[in-house]
């Protein structure tokens, strides 16, 4: 069994120190800052979409490269300040890895993630981590989860991705994997799920556990 997780919004609450980098770069250029939950439905494509949409959000019209690398310099020092696992997320990981393989996939860059991982102490329960750089089209492209299921010599059906976005839901219909909505996330501050009846809903990390094993 492999099972796939998204990062942020699923593993991590990183909402806050997103929403602080981004005011931040704003704030360089002179902008007001966002609210937090405006910034949060702004992410789940790349970094760059989400300065992007925060430029055009605070009425700023600068060259996205230059917004871009200085939004990458803040969030650097401030990857750590407020971001923490969601409650329950250890216990899950730990139970999980003992009965199945797990892997990360995310858009948000490789080092990054890799460096939240070992900081919580939840990098040993996952083999495999593919970030938005790390050589595969982001999501919601299938090509990074699938190979993660070739890799691990799986199939689509005894694969399951968790994530909290939109993204992740059509990540996994274009893979043909089953899906397990991590509804405690943030993702769902953008508004745009369209869900088909048959994901697995976790209100909590606890449910992932439960949901994933006996389905």
């Amino acid at each position: 069994m492999l099972i796939v997780f998204d990062l942020d919004g699923t593993l991590v609450d990183s909402q806050r120190d997103l929403a602080d980098s981004t005011n931040e770069m704003l704030t360089t250029y002179g902008a007001t800052p966002l609210p937090v939950d405006a910034v949060a439905g702004m992410v789940g494509e790349g970094a760059r979409r989400l300065v992007a949409r925060a430029l055009t959000a605070a009425g700023l019209d600068h060259d996205v490269s230059e917004a871009l690398a200085r939004f990458r310099e803040i969030y650097d020092r401030r990857l750590l300040v407020h971001t923490r696992p969601y409650p329950g997320v250890p216990e899950m990981t730990r139970d999980l890895a003992a009965r199945a393989r797990l892997c990360v996939l995310t858009n948000k860059p490789e080092a990054p993630s890799r460096r939240l991982l070992e900081a919580f102490d939840l990098a040993a329960h996952f083999t495999s981590v593919i970030g938005g750089d790390s050589g595969f089209a982001r999501k919601p492209d299938p090509a990074g989860l699938r190979h993660l299921i070739e890799a691990g010599g799986g199939d689509a059906a005894s694969t399951t991705f968790v994530g909290d976005s939109m993204l992740d839901v059509e990540t996994a219909r274009h893979a043909g994997t089953r899906m397990c909505v991590a509804l405690y996330g943030f993702g769902r501050q953008r508004g745009d799920f369209v869900l088909r009846g048959d994901e697995l809903l976790a209100m909590q990390p606890a449910d992932v556990v439960r949901l994933v094993l006996t389905r």
